[in-house]
């Protein structure tokens, strides 16, 4: 798409009268302004090294962007059933709370995405969650988001993978329900691949000091 600059240089003239008998005093031009001068030539020269890409190159980014890689092909392999052993903290240094749960895993739109479902019982209520998890090709990275039905909003988090010690560290932010308004606070889950059978996820977020507790661990059996 072609852009068209237009510069417009406006030039004041300025008229001084006299009368007959006394002479006429010399006109002067008005003084350019030096920087806006300098603005329209920088402006002019950033407008003609704007890239246009031709369809062939835009096709051609879009599905690199579209396409699934290697990043898609290790999250499919963890689709299936995995039963959960869930522990909670409520608090640095309070004793556990010990649960069981069941997560279903499934990859959806050719491998793009995957769908995760969670069921289990959280203080004596039944729950249920339910997680997407994306590769983001043009981020490098796995963006996730969360609901469940002890909220009504949305957990939004993004993090890299790391190959050495096969894991993913996702950050974020969510509602703090405690505090009866939309104040967010700071989230951090670490999920590890311990073997084709078994994985670990933790959940970090603030305790009452602000500091960083881990408030969950769920350990994924496959069946």
């Amino acid at each position: 798409m072609k852009k068209t600059i237009i510069a417009a240089s406006l030039l004041s003239i300025i008229a001084i009268s006299c009368n007959d008998s006394e002479p006429k005093k010399e006109q002067t031009t008005p003084a350019v302004d030096a920087s806006k001068t300098e603005t329209t030539s920088t402006t002019a020269e950033t407008s003609a090294t704007t890239v246009v890409l031709d369809s062939a190159t835009i096709m051609k980014n879009w599905m690199a962007y579209s396409t699934p890689g290697d990043m898609h092909t290790m999250m499919k392999s963890w689709d299936g059933t995995w039963d959960a052993e869930i522990t909670m903290w409520h608090a640095p240094g309070a004793p556990p709370e010990t649960t069981k749960g069941k997560t279903t895993n499934k990859t959806i739109m050719d491998g793009r995405y995957q769908i995760s479902n969670h069921s289990a019982s959280m203080m004596g209520m039944p729950f249920e969650g339910m997680a997407t998890l994306a590769y983001d090709n043009a981020k490098k990275k796995f963006i996730s988001t969360w609901i469940d039905n002890m909220g009504t909003g949305i957990m939004n988090m993004e993090g890299s993978w790391d190959e050495t010690s096969k894991s993913l560290t996702l950050t974020g932010k969510s509602i703090d329900p405690s505090a009866g308004t939309d104040k967010t606070m700071d989230m951090k889950e670490v999920f590890k691949i311990i073997d084709d059978k078994h994985q670990l996820m933790e959940m970090y977020g603030p305790g009452p000091d602000g500091k960083e507790f881990k408030m969950m661990e769920i350990k994924y059996t496959r069946k």
